[in-house]
């Protein structure tokens, strides 16, 4: 194996592994078992309903003229769910976190517990750990939705207690009205109902104490990825789940015939922000209240009209502990919510039967469950860590030695036998607080060791990777001190894994600290050459400077860019237009040509203006068929420059142009049928796959031989086309024309700035002038994947081209369509950039080896920036952000071997 393909499979390897690092380090599970279960000992209501209007934003349900655009939208959107709120309920903004979307949504609604986000690995559908749930504890759980949200709540439960009732997977097509899964939901409780009258058994369980009710009502969801929350269909939606809302509550007064029932409408999550709405009223819930001073209400609220009542915020989780406390169960023990009603200081949601009394005897409850979680976790750490330190505010020691915690829960019982209620909830909720961040402790008790393994990793990565990029300097060493840092690398490895094996670490971690004593080991084993006296004496020190200077700076840039898209845009202004005026002499403008200057500073211009375009695109048929005629015209344009080709070729460039034009006809009359909710045309959809695949797959399977590069890039370039009408929202044709064309012009500029040199170089020998080509190498690379869609990450790209594809849903075939439109660019990336170095006459993957050497700058920052905390929208973005620039280069590295592979085919000419 050759030494570049070994460096490439290492580099491999060794990001793989560290993407698992994150979730190591900043996602560990909360599920833990164990623990025992806690209520309250008395019920508010014998029975609960549950409803979720999955993917609803409290906004457009709240706000009085919300859709004011439309001429016959109405003042109200949801009028029955508005005057709950006004007359007999109380209501607020339920707080979700990492990830909104609707598994984890309902995970922390019905379980009391924030799920960790490597479950996405599974599909959030399948659960990593089993937990607990509201649904376990209840006598019954009759719940009616999704095929994707229900299971999760039956497996692991008490056999018999969670029944479901969902459709098809097949009926969430995105192409039909998304209100009929709704309606249908609606239609099964009826039918439930009815069923009741001549069933004894099941009349008897419905009729029980402690029963659950949920509908899943995932028709907003589906309504919002199809056509935009703004739109006319999420309107309509609203209000079809309002009047399910009302024939909801006459069922239940009309099968029951009492008031013993309570109710929950919520979210699982905005498809937008961190802030979906909570509506709760019946039995045992208090009515509205005026609003406090100073306001509960903020700017996001105010347009709302509801200034006057009072808005009571609530973390998620906490939805869990309202409920399990209103129909008197065990609360779910791996629930870490907090009852609105502990914190004395503020109005709550409950109206309790025994006032006061109830609500200190749920703070003490709420303070046990989450001490027990504490409990668990806390024995977990002491058995198996070597050198731990525990949590000093629990466990902290007085008299006879009792921990804290177990000293507070013994004052905390004393006051109730006094009836100190007031006492009672303010030292409960002091508790749960210490023991949330008890938990917290916990749970990120190893991060400082993880990212001490992750820094010495990254950096090590660089070493070692610059071994390659300078090999032809390095001398072969023999010395003792090669043998005396092998031993040392050794021991260090030994002694981890020693210590992970008393520890019972995850095997992940022996993964973690293999690389960086292997980077180090080998580092410093053949490099040690370079650390003498005569050769540390040779650096011309302001070179050096320099060159750092320019690569740290050029760095930061780009990190900074991942947040302030315009500074993608000045770059291509700096390297289009500042560094010729600035860097190019009068030889080297002369070299270069008046026609080439101008064709590269004006496609570095247009390529300048796309990420300054807005990320929420709506599907716009005019841009989608510009793009078209734009990758024709430059298709034309690169013809027309090179010059004459084969027979064989020309009728090839006719197909490939043929099936561009096949594609935006095809699209074009997808577009219109979607937007008429006609539905997909199978013969649409039939023929949307050929195009697809046949000219996707063009560029690799033809065997007509080219004369040059370029002719190669051609071939490619159209036969990625079609990826760009078909699932293109708007822009993304113009895009990838505009990036193609820039990336041409890189390739002549720079084989016209370095003097041509006779034959193919077998050996690599670093030039200063390489850092800047591989720097720019890295901005293209950036660039490739934040032109084409959205920048604040992977997972929010819209789905709504994919369903000229796949009309219903089927989130892993989505995903792959949209990841090959991400990834396309790169094949035309690999092929200018292997085109590059083979006019540059250097060996293969010479200059990649300098952008790997580089690039783990980039990808050590957002390690450390990735957090756990806060709104989905800044942990989604850490989180991608790390994960985009450890992939990315890697990505770019097979396929650079690709370019490589395709460039040295067309050696057989005609």
């Amino acid at each position: 194996m050759g030494s570049t393909a070994r460096l490439l499979i290492i580099g491999l390897l060794f990001h793989l592994v560290f993407i698992l690092s994150v979730f190591d380090c900043y996602f560990t599970s909360p599920v833990v078992h164990g623990m025992n279960s806690f209520n309250v000992g008395s019920a508010e209501a014998k029975r609960l309903v549950l409803i979720v209007g999955d993917g609803l934003r409290a906004d457009l349900l709240f706000e009085p003229n919300g859709f004011s655009a439309y001429p016959d939208a109405p003042e109200v959107v949801a009028p029955h769910l508005r005057s709950i709120v006004k007359t007999r309920g109380a209501f607020g903004i339920s707080h979700t976190r990492v990830p909104t979307e609707s598994r984890p949504g309902h995970v922390a609604i019905i379980g009391g517990m924030y799920e960790d986000v490597s479950a996405v690995a599974k599909g959030w559908k399948t659960n990593p750990v089993d937990f607990d749930s509201v649904f376990n504890q209840s006598s019954h759980t009759y719940s009616f939705g999704s095929p994707d949200i229900l299971p999760m709540f039956t497996r692991g439960a008490v056999p018999h207690r969670v029944k479901e009732w969902s459709y098809d997977e097949d009926a969430e097509d995105f192409t039909q009205d998304a209100t009929n899964l709704d309606i249908w939901v609606l239609e099964q409780l009826k039918t439930l109902f009815q069923n009741a009258t001549s069933d004894t058994q099941l009349n008897t369980e419905l009729r029980a104490d402690r029963v659950v009710i949920f509908l899943h009502l995932l028709g907003l969801d589906t309504t919002g990825h199809s056509y935009r929350p703004h739109s006319p269909e999420y309107m309509n939606n609203i209000r079809v789940v309002d009047n399910i809302v009302q024939q909801t509550e006459s069922l239940i007064s009309k099968f029951y015939g009492d008031d013993d029932t309570s109710f929950i409408f919520t979210a699982d999550h905005d498809p937008d922000s961190t802030r979906t709405p909570i509506i709760a009223w019946g039995k045992g819930v208090r009515g509205p209240l005026p609003d406090s001073a100073p306001s509960s209400h903020d700017a996001y609220s105010q347009p709302w009209g509801l200034g006057h009542l009072y808005r009571r915020d609530i973390e998620q989780a906490d939805i869990a502990a309202l409920m399990a406390t209103l129909i008197g169960i065990d609360w779910p023990v791996n629930s870490v919510g907090v009852l609105p009603d502990v914190d004395p200081t503020r109005p709550g949601y409950l109206q309790p039967h025994q006032g006061d009394e109830m609500l200190a005897k749920a703070a003490l409850v709420n303070a046990k469950v989450i001490l027990e979680n504490y409990r668990i976790q806390h024995d977990i750490k002491r058995t198996h860590k070597l050198l731990y330190t525990p949590f000093g505010p629990l466990e902290g020691h007085g008299e006879g030695d009792e921990a804290t915690r177990l000293r507070t829960l013994r004052d905390i019982e004393e006051l109730v036998s006094q009836k100190d209620w007031l006492s009672v909830r303010q030292k409960s909720l002091h508790l749960i607080g210490t023991g949330l961040e008890g938990l917290r402790y916990l749970q990120t008790y190893e991060r400082t060791l993880l990212r001490s393994i992750a820094t010495f990793a990254y950096i090590g990565w660089a070493a070692y990777a610059s071994l390659f990029v300078f090999q032809s300097r390095l001398i072969v060493n023999t010395s003792r001190a090669t043998t005396a840092v092998t031993i040392f690398a050794s021991v260090i490895l030994v002694g981890f894994w020693g210590t992970f094996y008393l520890e019972r670490a995850p095997l992940t971690y022996y993964l973690y600290v293999v690389f960086p004593c292997y980077f180090w080991q080998q580092f410093f084993s053949k490099g040690y050459p370079w650390f003498t006296s005569s050769t540390l004496q040779s650096i011309r020190v302001r070179s050096v400077f320099s060159g750092a200077s320019l690569v740290v700076g050029s760095l930061i840039s780009m990190v900074l860019a991942y947040t302030h898209r315009s500074i993608w845009s000045i770059g291509f202004v700096v390297i289009g237009l500042v560094w010729p005026a600035v860097s190019w002499s009068s030889s080297k403008k002369q070299r270069i040509g008046g026609t080439l200057r101008i064709r590269w500073g004006v496609s570095c211009a247009i390529a300048a203006i796309f990420p300054l375009l807005s990320v929420d695109q709506s599907e716009n048929l005019i841009l989608i068929f510009c793009g078209g005629i734009a990758l024709l015209t430059s298709a034309g344009y690169i013809f027309h420059q090179h010059g004459p080709v084969s027979r064989s070729l020309k009728i090839l460039y006719r197909i490939q142009v043929l099936l561009i034009v096949l594609a935006m006809v095809i699209t074009t009359s997808s577009v219109r049928s979607l937007q008429a909710k006609t539905g997909l045309p199978w013969i649409n959809q039939i023929s949307g796959w050929i195009v697809f695949t046949v000219s996707s797959l063009l560029p690799f399977v033809s065997r007509v031989s080219h004369s040059s590069p370029t002719t190669k890039i051609l071939m490619t370039l159209l036969g990625l086309g079609p990826c760009f009408i078909i699932l293109a929202i708007s822009v993304e044709g113009l895009f990838f024309a505009a990036y193609s064309i820039t990336l041409l012009a890189w390739v002549d500029v720079e084989a016209a700035l370095r003097p041509a040199r006779p034959g193919q170089s077998s050996v690599y020998h670093f030039q200063a002038d390489d850092l800047r080509i591989v720097l720019f190498f890295l901005f293209f690379i950036q660039v490739g994947f934040f032109g084409t869609g959205n920048v604040a990450s992977i997972s929010s790209f819209y789905l709504s081209p994919v369903y000229r594809l796949i009309p219903v849903f089927n989130p892993f075939y989505m995903a792959a369509l949209l990841t090959f439109k991400i990834v396309a660019p790169y094949l035309i990336l690999a092929l200018t950039f292997a085109t590059l170095t083979y006019r540059l006459h250097l060996p293969p993957f010479a200059l990649f080896l300098n952008a790997l050497m580089l690039t783990d700058g980039m990808t050590l920052t957002f390690f450390f920036n990735v957090t756990d905390t806060g709104s989905w929208l800044e942990i989604g973005q850490t989180i991608s952000f790390f994960v985009v620039t450890s992939l990315l280069l890697l990505w770019s590295g097979g396929i650079c071997a690709i370019g490589e592979y395709m460039i040295t085919a067309k050696e057989h000419t005609d």
